[in-house]
């Protein structure tokens, strides 16, 4: 007798709705008190609040993650959904991925919805730049180990006298790459001169990106995206008195040949903040307020390149037009582009290598004609060099802003959200207003 065949019911389709974040501060400023999970519980405490009880007012699961480890939160989403008094049989998840840890989580939230027991997800993340805990070498960590174990004083004695003058060493987290050594900054400082990326260039980027961020405060842009805080109510970062006359002034931070042209005034700052954004099928939309922005996450790409043999950065610069291509469209049919700035001089290098035809054809092996890149439409309320850039809430903080200015746009625009991140990876999303 012939069994029956199995049905497979098809995905469903995914949107992103735009959520909120703690204001951005810089390392050492006002949000210097708090770790990544004390940032982290105003905002999810301000997400659930949105959640209709009678749609049945939770989400699904949870997906959180801050870059920087911290030795006693070893899963920062499940502790930070307890902390803000979430239902204890939501699933809760950490994902880690450099500067697209909270974008990475949100695609594979989209993964896990399938509209019969998940259809809304909760996604986002921290960083607490100002907190960061300092390690002991491997061999004093286990000769300490070996003392707390230790049942009586001869056990002890014996782990004391075991510790060598050599092994007393602090570890203190770096931002470099373990691989190659270097920092994001002088990866970026040979990603500028390879793709001869100037001074002024960069500077010119920052600026925008100071002046755009300033005036998307001034006219409200913000105030529905950023909670506020007892500590502050909105970003410390950005600049809204800065000018290219100011930015050349500074010297440069990671070059100092005389050659370097990054600086910190072209840089991302070393921020603090959280931030979150919803993940739903279009029956999860239906849990959240009607007035919340929402768009299609149409198609995505997680890719890597050989960050021994290609500028660290450089990930999304293959990811775009591959996305684009595969979607049969071009630059000109994208009307909002939000780019990553962990520096002004890695994305004017994705800008420069996407109008490249041999860096297209040869490298990112897309033949199809995308057209001429629409420079003004990046960034329109600024990036990360003016607004901050925490390394777990960036990916979150990116796709809401890039959701409530898409929501705003006619039916059918589109939108690139992309993200560069350390170890030569990147995250890059389509989106569409339908």
């Amino acid at each position: 007798m012939a069994r029956a065949a199995k049905t497979v019911s098809a995905k469903p389709d995914i949107w992103l709705a735009a959520g909120v974040r703690t204001p951005f501060a810089k390392a050492g400023g006002v949000l210097a008190k708090k770790d990544a999970l004390d940032l982290s519980i105003p905002v999810v405490k301000a997400m659930l609040a949105q959640l209709k009880p009678k749609e049945g007012g939770r989400p699904d699961l949870m997906n959180w993650g801050a870059v920087i480890p911290n030795l006693t939160v070893s899963n920062l989403a499940r502790e930070a959904l307890i902390s803000a008094g979430g239902d204890p049989t939501i699933p809760a998840s950490s994902t880690i991925m450099a500067c697209s840890t909270s974008m990475a989580g949100a695609f594979q939230a989209a993964g896990m919805l399938d509209d019969q027991t998940r259809s809304l997800a909760l996604v986002g993340g921290a960083e607490s730049m100002s907190r960061i805990q300092i390690g002991l070498s491997q061999p004093l960590s286990d000769d300490l180990r070996r003392f707390m174990e230790a049942r009586n004083l001869s056990e002890r004695w014996a782990a004391l006298t075991a510790v060598r003058t050599g092994d007393l060493k602090l570890f203190i987290p770096e931002i470099k790459n373990r691989a190659t050594g270097k920092s994001m900054g002088e990866h970026t400082e040979e990603m500028a001169k390879g793709w001869q990326i100037s001074r002024t260039e960069q500077d010119e980027i920052a600026l925008a990106s100071h002046r755009h961020a300033a005036a998307a405060w001034d006219r409200g842009f913000f105030d529905d995206l950023v909670l506020r805080l007892d500590e502050v109510g909105r970003d410390t970062t950005v600049r809204p008195d800065t000018s290219l006359e100011k930015l050349s002034h500074l010297k440069p931070s990671f070059d100092r040949s005389g050659e370097g042209t990054l600086t910190a005034g072209n840089s991302s700052p070393l921020t603090d903040g959280a931030a979150a954004v919803w993940v739903a099928t279009a029956k999860g939309l239906q849990r959240l307020p009607a007035e919340t922005p929402r768009v299609r996450l149409v198609d995505y790409e997680i890719n890597a390149i050989d960050l021994f043999n290609e500028y660290l950065l450089m990930a999304p610069a293959y990811a775009i037009p591959r996305l684009l291509a595969r979607n049969n469209l071009t630059y000109e049919d994208v009307g909002l582009w939000e780019i990553h700035e962990a520096f002004a001089a890695q994305v004017a290098s994705h800008i420069k290598a996407l109008q490249a035809p041999a860096f297209l054809k040869d490298r990112a092996q897309v033949t199809k004609k995308l057209g001429r890149f629409p420079v003004e439409r990046v960034n329109p309320n600024g990036g990360s060099t003016a607004l901050g850039h925490p390394f777990g809430a960036t990916g979150a903080r990116i796709l809401s802003q890039g959701v409530k200015e898409l929501y705003a746009m006619p039916s059918g625009s589109w939108a690139i959200v992309s993200i560069c991140a350390d170890g030569g990876q990147g995250t890059v999303a389509l989106l569409r207003r339908d």
